[in-house]
């Protein structure tokens, strides 16, 4: 039994039949490269693209939480002197204030 004289044509010999063809050889480690290894690489992509899902969500949580607030500014605006009057207990100098609390 004699040793091979190239040690990579032992290795050359292990491999399937259609992958001892170069050129299919090399379209499956250019794939593996892409897959795996690219920087662009299908990984890759899938962790971006759940993030951007991620940070669309967040947009759209953030616009609600404005729209209410808009909301609630706008609505502070038409009755902040009713606010004033009953939480800080505010009146005219002619008036009494007299607060009401409904049972819950």
């Amino acid at each position: 039994m004699a040793l091979p004289t190239n040690p990579w044509q032992t290795l050359w010999q292990q491999l399937p039949a259609p992958l001892q063809n170069r050129y299919y050889l090399t379209l499956v480690i250019f794939f593996f490269i892409m897959i795996f290894l690219d920087r662009h690489s299908v990984w890759t992509q899938f962790r971006l693209y759940r993030a951007q899902q991620r940070l669309e969500a967040d947009k759209a949580f953030y616009q609600e939480k404005i729209k209410e607030a808009s909301e609630e500014a706008e609505d502070f605006e038409l009755t902040k002197e009713k606010f004033a009057r009953e939480h800080y207990y505010m009146k005219r100098r002619d008036e009494d204030v007299y607060i009401i609390q409904e049972p819950k």
